[in-house]
């Protein structure tokens, strides 16, 4: 079966993402006024019994900068941090989310970041779908907060828990060094396109650190060309060249590239699947994608998801989890587009 990332045809017309805003389901909220807000979730917090539906309400339908407001005002006026408050009077997958809603992106990614390097065994899929994605700015943002958080940079204590050319890569990454121009060399994109088919497909062995420097460093634009110039030349896709030359976690991260190259909804989207097919739901990556994508390209992700699937996201969510924790993610999902 043809996968869907194997069509280059629209790859050259498509967005570069996420560098168009406001393809989210959250955005500021009219007549915000943290005040109340915050009046309404003492309410709900510290009357008899949690009103979820107020929690819900309210942390979904605040942009991030918003809830931050809230927090603020939360602190000021309780002496206690919204945090401390919704961990004390929630639990499970409920809190879990509501938690991650009031804190600051960058600090959340980061969070997540540190979660999947404790204790024995690293999340390597974690560090992928993370570093992968995001942008020069939200890996810059991401690795102030964990130098500020831990007072050790991110990069070195990367290099105690992965190693390889996996490491190699996730390191490069977490560089944010990628280069952010605009402008498409068309000479250099057949350049690199041959590099990779030597150091790939016509190479007896692989030779990774090229596939490394380019995929880490060239801009999305230069390196969609590049995708393109590649298939011409060998006649497959580099990511075609990629899982037959490679294999494991290397295999895995350098794909995730390529397809958060083509489109990051979409990449996003396929994971979303990921998490709730088959036994039991991964809550953790279903979690954590949904907030963190929700005022950057959710719509866009909704899109793909129907497109990829044939079914609507928000049924998948609806018929997949139960609960306070189903209804929170619903309403960041937004309106289901059954129709």
């Amino acid at each position: 079966m043809a996968s869907p990332w194997d069509d280059l045809s629209l790859l050259l017309d498509s967005p570069v993402s996420p560098s168009v805003p406001g393809r989210g389901t959250i955005k500021d909220k009219a007549g915000f006024n943290a005040g109340e807000d915050v009046a309404a979730l003492r309410k709900a917090i510290e009357g008899i019994g949690t009103t979820e539906k107020t929690l819900i309400n309210i942390l979904t339908q605040r942009s991030s900068a918003q809830r931050q407001q809230i927090c603020k005002v939360y602190k000021d006026v309780t002496g206690k941090s919204l945090v401390d408050a919704l961990e004390g009077d929630t639990h499970g997958q409920f809190e879990d989310i509501l938690v991650a809603l009031v804190t600051p992106p960058a600090q959340f990614d980061m969070q997540e970041i540190r979660k999947a390097m404790k204790g024995a065994g690293t999340t390597e899929s974690t560090l992928i779908e993370i570093l992968a994605s995001r942008s020069n700015h939200q890996i810059k943002a991401l690795s102030d907060a964990y130098l500020q958080e831990t007072g050790r940079a991110l990069t070195n204590d990367l290099k105690s828990e992965v190693s390889g050319d996996f490491g190699k890569t996730l390191i490069t990454l977490a560089e944010g060094r990628r280069d952010e121009s605009k402008n498409v060399d068309a000479a250099k994109a057949k350049a690199d396109a041959k590099v990779l088919y030597e150091a790939g497909e016509k190479k007896w062995g692989t030779d990774e650190s090229k596939f490394i420097d380019i995929l880490c460093h060239r801009s999305v634009p230069q390196l969609r060309q590049t995708l393109v110039e590649y298939k011409n030349l060998s006649g497959k896709t580099l990511q075609q060249s990629i899982e037959s030359e490679m294999s494991g976690n290397l295999e895995e991260v350098l794909v995730a590239i390529v397809k958060c190259v083509k489109s990051v909804p979409a990449y996003m989207a396929e994971l979303l699947l990921k998490s709730m097919k088959g036994a039991g739901t991964d809550e953790a990556m279903l979690t954590r994608i949904m907030v963190s994508r929700s005022e950057i390209d959710m719509m866009d992700i909704k899109a793909e998801y129907k497109k990829l699937f044939g079914r609507s996201l928000y049924s998948d969510i609806e018929s997949d989890t139960g609960g306070d924790y189903r209804k929170t993610l619903l309403g960041i999902c937004g309106a289901d587009d059954k129709a």
